[in-house]
């Protein structure tokens, strides 16, 4: 199986990142494209195919990953219709808020296509990724969830759930992210050096995460273990939900819909 990604900014190469760290291309069979040669540079010893063309860049692929600004996506594509072979391949659009029905507009022809929206972990194959199939049957939608699935954990749902999940899970990255900066400056007003602040925060979130997928349980549930009657944890709790901690939370995701 080969793949076309046709953008090398931030999500398309977090994107060939992790693919590259994968299991389901040799780098061989990714190519990567981009507006300006400088752009792909930092590709140049991975093996991937590297090219400013995206027409050539989608012959002979079977996956063809659309990974560019929204507003860009219309001249990619009217660029690469006409070298696209709808009944083997399938398209991949991961630009966010771009409906399928402007797709095919702009192709002027109906093929196998993705609506895909994942985070930018999936440079390092742990992205929370949204599947929206259009037009796809089983075996091309059990191949997107093979590649998928590889660099993360990966979910089919419909387009209306698409902002949510941006929210969740894109937005909520750098969300989480800004606990981890919050955390751990509170860590440096406990006594600690920044930097081990962080890496305690860090490996702090991991352990919750393996925690909450190896046992299954609400968050509460897990909370309630450590919560002592009169100590310490429950105190802190109490203190972040009176400055308002879980309806920031909410209000923030709602904010980014």
């Amino acid at each position: 199986m080969k793949i076309t990604i046709i953008g090398a900014g931030a999500m398309g190469g977090a994107f060939a990142r992790g693919l590259l760290k994968g299991e389901v291309f040799r780098p061989e069979d990714i190519t990567l494209t981009a507006a300006h040669e400088a752009t792909l540079r930092a590709f140049e010893t991975t093996g991937v195919r590297l090219t400013t063309d995206n027409s050539s860049a989608v012959d002979g692929a079977d996956i063809i990953a659309i990974v560019v600004k929204p507003w860009v996506v219309k001249d990619v594509l009217i660029e690469v219709a006409p070298h696209l072979d709808a009944s083997r391949q399938i398209l991949v659009n991961m630009a966010a808020s771009v409906k399928a029905d402007d797709i095919y507009g702009w192709l002027g022809f109906k093929m196998p296509l993705f609506q895909v929206i994942p985070n930018i972990a999936i440079a390092v194959r742990s992205s929370m990724t949204f599947i929206v199939p259009v037009n796809a049957d089983d075996a091309k939608v059990g191949a997107l969830l093979r590649v998928f699935n590889d660099v993360g954990r990966s979910l089919i749902t419909d387009e209306r759930h698409l902002p949510a999940g941006m929210a969740l899970a894109s937005c909520g990255l750098a969300y989480a992210m800004r606990y981890v900066r919050a955390s751990a400056e509170g860590g440096v007003e406990l006594g600690f050096k920044a930097e081990v602040a962080k890496d305690i925060v860090v490996q702090t979130l991991r352990g919750v995460a393996e925690l909450l997928q190896a046992s299954g349980n609400h968050p509460e549930a897990e909370i309630d273990k450590v919560t002592t009657p009169g100590g310490l944890t429950i105190r802190g709790l109490n203190a972040m939900e009176a400055a308002g901690f879980t309806n920031a939370v909410i209000q923030g995701l709602k904010a980014g819909l």
